[in-house]
Formats: structure tokens, C-alpha cells, sequence
């Protein structure tokens, strides 16, 4: 006799037909195969195939799909492909050496999920292979519009370590490492390698198109010193110290670059005990030497950077290590664009709470909204050395966390703009025995009470529609309903409802709030636990507070 495969055909022809329209009975029985179906009972096994495909197909959509996830845990798992993070090029050249990366993010705010890639890719190859991973805060003094934060200092290691990221101690901070730089800065000017410039920005402009010299480039070796020293002592933008390059390189933004500037802004560590501070390319130039650092995987927008450290590096003779460049990552599905920049200036005004702020796309915002730390690493693992730029979905990562959450974040119910609703000639149902979670044994007692809340929206899809409250009955949906029937009919719709309850907000991604109602059961939760709310989405707890006598509790919206 042929297994009971009940369960697996209504899945297969719930998918079938979600994803064609129509389910097809020979599309349905190959499926069958993979759980044990034998050839020999194709015969005895197809009659339940053809009633089965039948009903599916005379379904609505809605209720196919409200169906499919009911069965589509009976799905055979798709075989997973092999994972893992490429070879690095040239990796034949460090076997038996021991390699060294580095993650290297300004302070100016908390990470965001786009440049967290890269960093993390570091990270990854770094334990692929075993090697020493270096965190450096690069903490130079910014730009006027890229402002270091002092909170950046915490915000920074904390996301790091979330991500479960091993690097070593102690961190660096370039901001101790100035008096490091102007000692390479005054060998480059005794080598004849780089000199203090006094003209304005619009001079050098034009000498870069013209191909011209700077005349200040031709000051003898002792003037260039003099002027060196003259540069702690003046105003911003009077003196810049530039590297000599070939005025007729073929970019013109590489010749003569900026090695040092001045700068009078008050530094969040330091303060104002320096006021000339090094570029990233110089300071990175020396730091990757004295560092040992073997391979820096970076965005390509820093070619030009990797080549004046090259260029640098050449002056003093020093081993390259091996720089690789990927491209930007821009995720569809985020409002507005990923930036740091322009999170600092609504963290800082008040329009967001915090860089926890589901606006932010931080670190810190993702792991309050309940995404989890292995997701973001496997999703930046498939992503890998991308050469190119790309744009992925958002619901890339939403999946990998699914996949995560849904063997073990127990189920809840949640109406959202509740409807109240009673119902005459019920039997007397004073509590159900619920299971938690579809593939765990552990039960909960939902509470039966006089009045029933619905969600506006289910209401007013189904009104004098008959439908089942889940696990209760059927009734024919009104303000005041009519019982129907105990029996769980396949053909009818399911609505999520409640009764003894809970008052709950669930704060959204864009910053918005859903108010709803949820089973009392959710008071039992403890600050931090991830549930779903069954046909809503997966939310983490977030913490308690009162709004005049009622308690309300908060919940973040991960993704559905």
C-alpha cells in the first residue's frame, strides 16, 4: 500500500498552481518521488493526486496561498549549494606565511549594512585563512560634510562583535599615530619626494590642466623644512604638504596630491592637540607597512588612493600588499540611499532615536528589528569579491533570515486595526490547546472569551463571508456573526483573531508604527525574543511602556 502522502501533494499542487496559475497533475507526481513513493504505486496513489489537484485549482488565489503555508513545510528542501568564499588571487604566494587584513571604518557614525560588506569580507577571508585581523579606527580628521562622532568610538566595536568579527587587540586608532606620520612626512620632503605648497586650490587646478609645476615645488630642501615646521603654526588652507608626482600623469587629479593638511577642528580623542592631519591614502601608505598588513580588500572607488600608497611605497621601497577591489552594493528595496553622512544629520537633529533608528540601516538598527548576525554573514559570503557593481534585492537578506527564523521562532496572533465582532448559537469554548510552533510539541492556552477581534482589513474583505477563526470555528463574518460549522474546511479562508489580549505597536522599518492587538500569550515573551506574528510578519520583542492606564508593548518589525 502506498505511503500516506496527503500532506506533500496538497504542497506541491499549492506551489505548482501559486507559481503557474494552474496545478498540474504531472508536475505534482514527480515531487512525490523524493519522498518515497514507489513507481509501483503511481496506479493506486493517483486518484488522491487528481482530487487533490482539482480542489487546489478551484481555489481563489488568496486562499491558495493562505493554504500553501499550512503545507509548505512538507516541501522537500532544496539541495543547498556549496558555499564558501572564492580563493583569493595570488593566495599560492602566502602559503605557509601567516596573512593579515584589516578593517579600517571612519568613525562618523554607526556601520551601515552596505559598507559593513566589505569590512565583513575582510573578516570572512580572514578566517578562511587563518590569519590576523586588525581592527583600525581611521579616525583622521574629516571632511567638513564627514564629521567623526564620539558615540562612532563604541557604536563601531559593538556591531563588530555582534557579527561575531575576531579581531585582535588592541584596536588601533590613527589618532595616536600622528607623530608616526610626520616622521615619514619630513623623510618624504628630505628625499625630494614632496614639498609644502602655499598656493590656492584654483592655482594647483590649473596647473594640473596645464601640466605646470608648482613653483613651490622648486624650493630648495632647507626652505622646504622651514615651511614644514611654518605649517603648525598657521591657518587652515594656507599650507598643504604635496607628494611629487608627474604633473604629466595621465589623471590629473594624481599629480601633486595632498599628503597633509591643516585643520583647527576640535578632534572627539585628541582634541586640538594636532592641527596637521595626514589623507587616508598617506596615512594608510605608512600604517599597511608598519602593520604587516598582507591583503586589503576595499571598495573600488579607492583605486586612485591604492595607487598613491603604491606610489609611496615605491619612494621608500617597501612591499606591496595585495590590494583588491570590489564594487558598490546597492540594495533594492531601501528607501533612500545608504548613507552614513546623511543618517549622522538626522540622529544628530532629533529625526531619528538613535543609530538604532530602523531608518539608519545600521548594524545596531538591523539587530534591533531582529535580523540576525549569521544572516548578514552569509548573505556578504554569496555576494563574495563582486568585480562589478550590483543592486540586490533587500529580501535577499529577509530570506537567509527566514530560512534562520522559522524552525524556531514560536507563532502568535495579531490583528491589526481591530474589529470587534460577537457570535450567536457558539458552543461554549472557554480556552484552546494551541500549538506554538508547527513543528514543536510544546503548547499554549488561548483564552476564549465573550468578545472576538478580527483585523479591519480582514473584516472587510470577508464580511458575510463565511471563514474559520483559526483552531476555533466558522462563522459568517459580521459585527455580530452567526456560527456555522466546527468542521475546518478546506475551501474557506482562515482569519488570524483574538480575544484575551494584549495592546501592541510594532515600529516599522521606515519609522512608522502598525497598532494592533495581540494574544495575551506575548506578555510571557522576554525583552529580545523573536516571534511571528502568523500572517504578519517576524517581529522582535522590544521592551514595555505605558500610554495612560495601558500597558503597551513594542515590537520591531524585521521582515515578513
Amino acid at each position: 500500500m502506498a505511503k500516506n502522502l496527503t500532506n506533500e501533494i496538497y504542497a506541491y499542487a499549492l506551489e505548482n498552481a501559486i507559481n503557474h496559475e494552474k496545478a498540474i497533475v504531472s508536475s505534482v507526481l514527480p515531487k512525490l518521488f523524493q519522498h518515497g513513493l514507489k513507481k509501483e504505486e503511481i496506479k493506486e496513489i493517483m486518484p488522491e493526486i487528481n482530487k487533490i489537484v482539482s480542489e487546489v485549482n478551484s481555489m481563489s488565489v488568496e486562499n491558495r496561498k493562505l493554504k500553501f503555508l499550512d503545507y509548505e513545510k512538507y516541501l522537500k528542501e532544496k539541495p543547498i549549494e556549496e558555499k564558501g568564499l572564492k580563493d583569493l588571487p595570488n593566495i599560492e604566494k602566502f602559503k605557509g606565511k601567516k596573512m593579515v587584513f584589516r578593517v579600517a571604518p571612519f568613525p562618523s557614525g554607526g556601520l551601515h549594512i552596505g559598507n559593513t560588506k566589505t569590512f565583513l569580507l575582510n573578516a570572512l577571508y580572514a578566517e578562511k585563512y587563518k590569519a590576523k585581523l586588525l581592527l583600525v579606527i581611521d579616525d583622521t580628521i574629516g571632511s567638513e560634510e564627514k564629521q567623526i562622532t564620539k558615540e562612532a568610538y563604541k557604536l563601531i566595536p559593538d556591531a563588530l562583535k555582534w557579527l561575531k568579527v575576531k579581531f585582535q587587540k588592541p584596536i588601533y586608532y590613527k589618532s595616536d599615530r600622528l607623530k608616526i606620520y610626520y616622521k615619514y612626512a619630513e623623510e618624504l620632503i628630505q628625499k625630494g619626494k614632496a614639498y609644502v605648497c602655499g598656493c590656492s586650490q584654483e592655482e594647483l587646478r590649473q596647473n594640473r590642466v596645464e601640466m605646470k609645476e608648482c613653483p613651490c615645488r622648486q624650493f630648495p630642501l632647507k626652505i622646504q623644512m622651514e615651511r614644514w615646521k611654518l605649517m603648525f603654526k598657521s591657518n587652515p588652507g594656507q599650507f598643504v604638504l604635496r607628494l611629487k608626482t608627474s604633473m604629466q600623469h595621465p589623471n590629473p587629479a594624481f599629480r601633486d596630491r595632498v599628503l597633509c593638511r591643516i585643520s583647527d577642528r576640535k578632534h572627539p580623542r585628541v582634541g586640538n592637540k594636532y592641527r596637521v592631519w595626514p589623507m587616508l591614502e598617506f596615512s594608510w601608505a605608512v600604517d599597511d607597512h608598519l602593520l604587516g598588513v598582507t591583503h586589503i580588500i576595499r571598495g573600488k572607488e579607492l583605486m586612485i588612493e591604492g595607487e598613491m600608497q603604491k606610489y609611496i611605497w615605491d619612494i621608500f621601497k617597501w612591499k606591496y600588499p595585495e590590494l583588491i577591489y570590489v564594487g558598490l552594493v546597492k540594495l533594492d528595496g531601501v528607501e533612500g540611499k545608504l548613507s552614513k553622512s546623511k543618517a549622522q544629520k538626522e540622529v544628530s537633529s532629533g529625526e531619528y532615536t538613535g543609530w538604532d533608528d530602523p531608518r539608519t540601516w545600521s548594524v545596531q538598527s538591523l539587530r534591533r528589528r531582529g535580523i540576525l548576525a549569521e544572516s548578514i554573514r552569509e548573505f556578504v559570503e554569496e555576494i563574495g569579491l563582486n568585480q562589478n557593481d550590483i543592486s540586490v534585492p533587500i529580501d535577499s537578506i529577509y530570506s537567509i533570515n527566514r530560512r534562520k527564523l522559522d524552525k524556531q521562532a514560536d507563532r502568535y496572533s495579531f490583528v491589526e486595526n481591530p474589529v470587534k465582532i460577537s457570535v450567536k448559537n457558539s458552543p461554549k469554548i472557554n480556552s484552546l490547546k494551541v500549538k506554538i510552533h508547527p513543528e514543536k510539541n510544546k503548547l499554549k492556552e488561548v483564552k476564549v472569551g465573550k468578545d472576538i477581534f478580527v483585523s479591519l482589513k480582514d473584516f472587510d474583505k470577508f464580511k458575510g463571508k463565511e471563514v474559520r477563526l483559526m483552531h476555533l470555528f466558522n462563522v459568517k463574518l459580521d459585527k455580530i456573526s452567526q456560527f456555522t460549522s466546527l468542521e475546518n474546511k478546506s475551501e474557506i479562508s482562515k482569519l488570524q483573531w483574538v480575544s484575551d489580549f494584549a495592546d501592541v505597536k510594532i515600529r516599522m522599518p521606515n519609522g512608522f508604527y502598525v497598532s494592533g492587538l495581540a494574544e495575551s500569550n506575548i506578555k510571557k515573551l522576554k525583552k529580545g525574543e523573536i516571534i511571528q506574528f502568523e500572517r504578519f510578519g517576524f517581529c522582535r520583542y522590544d521592551f514595555i511602556h505605558s500610554e495612560g492606564k495601558n500597558k503597551i508593548y513594542e515590537f520591531w518589525f524585521a521582515h515578513e
